[in-house]
């Protein structure tokens, strides 16, 4: 036995798992961690089929490998659980006999965990043969989040890098049950997690079904497996947090997935008896517990109506609805003053009492938008673009542009468009700094663009700016500042930009304040710039007693993840009177890790932020052969740089303009 404990273990749960067996433990044998910084503990849970026979094969090959062999216990949890007892590493992976890892998956993994301080790492699923997977959450790489500003708490399953010591702190151990088991697991982890990582941009690992579909998922799907694990998920999250919003937006993901979605899928395939007497109490417990009024609210329109009839203990309308949903699906919808509703057959029939609320799907319909060109013409802003409502023919569209002041609770104001042709989805727009608040000009601060987009009456409000014209892989062009001067005549200066989820604000007057408190600035930045296409040049003044800081000066690099990058600042003094002097630092932007970075100079006693000076085009270089970006952008303000460092979607990219062709067909 090694010394020191591994950084890994590696538990692999394992019954009749052959043939896909052999690669799966494998494929955790050679991963690039290396075989001594990792332990496999595999547990063949009685076994009939050789399983065991072949674990220890694999086992004289391999000392990191350690077999254990059990009772069948009818469950993954509990050889998982067996596992655990037996686990030393830093951290635990849960891999199924069935799946298999890539071969850097677990060093990619443990790197992300100690970089960015992480109790719990996503590596990105991939599918072989089929097996649904999930996407959203692997978009792009994540050093650290969590699960109410990332789409993590959409994957339960145990697929995943843990923090061992999170574990022992809860005391977490898999419940005995045949299916649903991992999920009440995986949620109390990430509800007490410090802090979560996704690794998107490598494939880390692979489900699979096996040749025999013997997969607990399919053999053990039925109710009579599922509920007590649905039980569980639903009192592990009430356990964990307090009521309120953040108890309903991860409430919420368990009232679709693990209420509406089996009640629909698989109460129908019960008998008669069983499903009335047995689970639909059970279900209707649920939705009367823990549904919150927020919470219907804002679930889909046939998920409201499951839990209207719940609530109202109406079984034989449960089934019913829950047979019929298919063929429901797609009954089309009625426009009516202004809101649109699910033409459902229980909608506004008097013998079914159902309240127009559960059919009403007029805040989900997708609104389609795109801005084409964004220019000054003299002191005017001009914006084209195109949008519609999906699914609602536009006899007389209509379209404002709402400006939102961020953070402040002042009145929006709105800007009337103009369509064209007349009836078409396309519009103009001219938005005068000046004179656009009612004939006054507008404050000073950060100003958000909204479209209101009307047809029939009904109206959807959408930020925009996040698809454009012409955009090739998340890239595009700004407008540039302009100085306006209002009636009063002051000069403000106003700056277009597009926030790190790519869509268009204005700053207004923020740049030109602080250019007003510059001649008092120790640090004055005048000049960013690339050389070659990996490394970024800020170069500017020091004056009065910063310069004899000059030469302790550093450029800061920050990754919204707390990761920090420095680089020394070359300093030349001036005239030789010590009273100012240039500075110059090369910032190699190529070596930095895929996220939004924050540019500072720090001095001895002070910081000083990187201003956006509105010049720094993108730039782009291949990693490995892989071609990325580096593309400014304005957070936390338009005034301070930060930079987008990303691989290119290429595929995306695509895909984007694809349908930017379709709406504008």
């Amino acid at each position: 036995m090694p010394a020191s404990p591994p950084r890994a273990s590696v538990i692999i749960p394992a019954y009749n798992a052959m043939p896909e067996l052999t690669r799966s433990v494998t494929s955790a044998m050679d991963q690039t961690l290396g075989p001594d910084r990792i332990e496999i503990i595999a547990v063949d849970d009685g076994s009939t089929d050789g399983t065991g026979e072949e674990l220890e094969r694999l086992a004289r090959a391999c000392p990191a490998l350690h077999v254990i062999h059990q009772a069948n216990s009818g469950c993954a949890g509990s050889p998982r659980n067996t596992g655990l007892d037996r686990a030393r590493g830093d951290f635990v992976f849960f891999l199924d006999s069935d799946d298999y890892l890539g071969p850097d998956a677990l060093r990619r993994m443990v790197a992300m965990a100690d970089e960015n301080d992480t109790d719990i790492v996503l590596g990105r699923i991939a599918s072989v043969g089929g097996r649904a997977v999930p996407r959203a959450v692997f978009s792009h790489n994540q050093p650290r989040t969590d699960i109410f500003s990332s789409h993590a708490y959409l994957t339960l399953g145990p697929w995943k890098l843990f923090r061992r010591s999170l574990i022992e702190r809860l005391r977490l151990r898999f419940p005995p049950y045949r299916n649903c088991e991992d999920k009440p697991f995986t949620a109390a982890a990430y509800l007490n997690a410090s802090g979560i990582s996704v690794v998107a941009d490598y494939d880390c690992y692979y489900v699979r079904y096996r040749e025999n579909r013997s997969n607990l998922t399919l053999t053990a799907s039925d109710l009579v497996h599922r509920m007590d694990g649905i039980r569980l998920c639903f009192e592990t999250v009430a356990r964990h947090l307090e009521p309120g919003p953040r108890r309903d937006q991860i409430m919420r993901r368990h009232v679709e997935w693990e209420l509406c979605g089996p009640l629909r899928g698989l109460l129908p395939r019960e008998s008669e008896r069983d499903a009335r007497e047995r689970f639909f109490p059970e279900f209707r417990h649920l939705a009367r517990t823990w549904v919150t009024d927020t919470i219907f609210q804002r679930i889909d329109a046939p998920d409201r109506l499951l839990i209207h009839l719940l609530r109202a203990d109406r079984f034989d309308d449960v089934l019913a609805v829950a047979r019929d949903a298919k063929e429901d699906a797609g009954r089309g919808h009625l426009v009516d003053k202004g809101r649109v509703y699910w033409l459902h057959p229980f909608f506004r029939d008097h013998t079914a009492d159902v309240p127009d609320a559960c059919f009403d799907i007029t805040d989900r319909l997708p609104v389609h938008h795109r801005l084409d060109a964004a220019h000054w013409h003299g002191g005017v802003l001009r914006l084209t673009g195109r949008a519609a409502i999906e699914g609602i023919d536009a006899i007389d569209p209509a379209t404002d542009v709402i400006l939102r002041k961020y953070e402040s609770d002042r009145p929006e104001i709105r800007v009337p468009t103009t369509p064209h042709p007349p009836g078409s989805p396309g519009f103009s727009v001219g938005i005068d700094p000046a004179t656009a608040d009612g004939g006054a000009p507008l404050e000073r601060g950060l100003w958000n663009i909204y479209l209101d987009v009307r047809a029939q009456d009904v109206s959807r409000i959408v930020r925009f700016g996040s698809v454009r014209e012409g955009r090739a892989s998340g890239e595009a062009t700004r407008p540039t500042r302009r100085a306006v001067t209002t009636p009063g005549g002051e000069p403000v200066v106003v700056v277009p930009y597009f926030t790190p989820y790519g869509n268009l604000s204005l700053d207004v007057g923020e740049v030109a304040h602080r250019r007003e408190d510059a001649d008092d600035a120790p640090c004055e930045v005048t000049r960013t710039g690339w050389h070659g296409a990996r490394v970024l040049i800020v170069g500017g003044r020091l004056t009065g007693a910063a310069v004899r800081d000059g030469a302790g000066l550093r450029l800061r690099a920050e990754s919204g993840a707390g990761v920090v990058r420095e680089v020394a600042v070359r300093f030349e003094p001036g005239d030789g009177s010590g009273s100012s002097g240039d500075f110059t630092a090369r910032l190699p932007v190529g070596r930095l890790t895929a996220g939004r970075w924050t540019l500072t100079l720090v001095m001895a006693d002070r910081s000083v932020v990187v201003p956006s000076l509105g010049r720094l085009a993108p730039t782009r270089w291949l990693r490995f052969g892989r071609p990325y970006y580096a593309k400014p952008l304005t957070r936390p303000s338009p005034s301070a740089l930060a930079l987008e460092v990303a691989p290119i979607k290429v595929a995306e990219g695509v895909r984007r303009r694809l349908r930017g062709a379709r709406i504008g067909g």
